[in-house]
């Protein structure tokens, strides 16, 4: 069956791979590479770096002590190669804000103080949505879906479960764009694999 390649819900694109593509992240598989690989930090909304240094107190005890000495020098965002707001690195590789725990496995230390309970901030959007990339648009906002090697692991357990991109992530798209947005999400995948309702197309 023939897809649409891109969605539209108000003003928001939305590419069909995040309701058609597999993803469930297998930490144990990948290591949590994710907060290390890469050309840059994660993305930061416009006011996130003011919330990161409000917050800072409460998570700063899971990061680790070179992720603090980045916060210090470089402060709690920076703005890389591409003009971007990003978190900090550590000399260019993990972000900032990680934490390894069994030493070899990288987390967020944000979310780890989100988890528990020390903060009411889960982490950086950007990195909630993933794989889920969002840009801004001069009509919108655009949502694809970021395939990265790094992640094989993530689409064989994704395809193991039959969990599509979008529900992945439900959560951080509630948090981003509201409920009734992700109720039309659902819609529009149900409409792909059972086709509409009264029979149009």
């Amino acid at each position: 069956m023939n897809y649409p390649q891109i969605l539209a819900i108000g003003d928001i694109l939305i590419s069909a791979a995040l309701l058609t593509e597999r993803f469930a992240c297998d930490i144990a598989d990948c290591k949590g590479l994710c907060c290390v690989e890469g050309n840059s930090g994660a993305p930061l909304e416009p006011e996130e770096p003011g919330i990161l240094e409000r917050e800072y107190p409460r998570f700063a005890d899971y990061m680790s002590p070179q992720g603090r000495e980045a916060v210090r020098q470089e402060g709690f965002a920076v703005v890389d190669s591409d003009g971007e707001l990003v978190t900090p690195l550590i000399k260019g590789a993990e972000c900032a804000y990680a934490g390894f725990i069994h030493e070899d496995i990288c987390v967020c230390a944000i979310e780890q103080a989100y988890l528990a309970q020390k903060t009411g901030f889960r982490k950086p959007i950007s990195c909630w949505l993933y794989p889920i990339r969002l840009k801004k648009l001069s009509s919108g906002i655009a949502l694809n879906y970021h395939q990265w090697e790094v992640c094989s692991g993530a689409c064989a357990k994704g395809q193991k479960e039959g969990m599509p991109v979008y529900r992945f992530v439900k959560q951080a798209l509630v948090h981003r764009f509201g409920k009734e947005f992700y109720d039309q999400l659902e819609e529009a995948a149900g409409m792909m694999i059972n086709g509409p309702s009264d029979g149009s197309l």
